[in-house]
């Protein structure tokens, strides 16, 4: 264990971070947040037999988003428990010890430069983008930046990359094109997720807990049926709206007093820290 950790002292992956740095964060941050699923509440996984099947690089996962950190460090955990065998369980974090160290996930730049426990996350694994949409608190309207779709496709070359495609944690909101051009472009297997409990578990950041003894919820789903040649952009978003479960033909099964709920938990939730 000791030379394999030597080998990889001045190893990086292709956005210069060392990668025994980011397997000693993983290992920290694991071993302090696995009770947040296993613990305090608990969290009921579904489907991680998907995950030992998967090849090394060129995977997407796509996921309706309900915090900015909790449900990417809740993949975290599923993602590695799965790859040491552990299927639909996250018991004992030893899985830990030697995790996967090319999975990324997309978030807004500006989320992951506005602390110092952001930018520790950010090093374990964050592809940042600018939003093309908001910025600090206003709505903007900007044109995509090609580096950033470059940096997205770095990423899927080198391994797995999680993707919120909302790019919010509101509930049925419109999901963005690009991920169906990403989708396009590089053609990754992509993989659906759907969360649910992370809005009550947490604050909307994911930092703090607000209520124990929830119970949340992961499922993934078989690889999406994509005809990379084919498949219009709208046909892809249609595809994506349907995998995670945020169609707005879902709305027809919720009540309008449980989306009033919802939108009343969102603003409760946005605590500074």
């Amino acid at each position: 264990m000791f030379e394999f950790e030597h080998m990889l002292l001045f190893d990086k992956n292709p956005f210069g971070h060392y990668l025994i740095l980011k397997k000693w964060l993983i290992r920290y941050m694991g071993f302090m947040t696995h009770r947040r699923y296993r613990g305090f509440n608990e969290l009921k996984i579904e489907g991680s037999e998907v995950i030992k099947k998967l090849p090394d690089t060129n995977v997407l996962f796509i996921s309706n988003h309900q915090t900015y950190f909790a449900d990417v460090v809740a993949m975290f955990h599923v993602f590695n428990a799965s790859l040491s065998g552990r299927i639909d369980s996250i018991k004992n974090v030893g899985y830990l010890w030697n995790p996967k160290l090319n999975i990324y996930y997309v978030a807004a730049k500006e989320t992951m430069k506005s602390s110092m426990l952001s930018r520790l996350l950010a090093y374990a694994g964050s592809v940042s983008i600018e939003r093309t949409w908001r910025e600090a608190g206003q709505d903007v309207n900007r044109p995509v930046k090609f580096s950033d779709i470059s940096k997205i496709g770095t990423a899927l070359e080198d391994g797995w990359v999680i993707t919120f495609p909302q790019g919010t944690t509101k509930p049925f909101k419109p999901i963005r094109k690009g991920t169906a051009h990403i989708i396009k472009k590089y053609q990754p297997i992509v993989i659906p997720i759907v969360i649910d409990g992370f809005r009550r578990s947490f604050d909307k950041k994911g930092i703090l807990i607000k209520k124990k003894g929830i119970l949340q919820s992961m499922v993934i789903k078989p690889p999406l049926d994509v005809d990379y040649a084919n498949d219009s952009i709208e046909k892809i978003v249609e595809k994506i709206e349907y995998a995670i479960e945020q169609h707005p033909s879902f709305l027809k099964v919720i009540s309008q007093s449980d989306l009033e709920a919802l939108e009343k938990l969102n603003k409760t939730r946005q605590y500074e820290f």
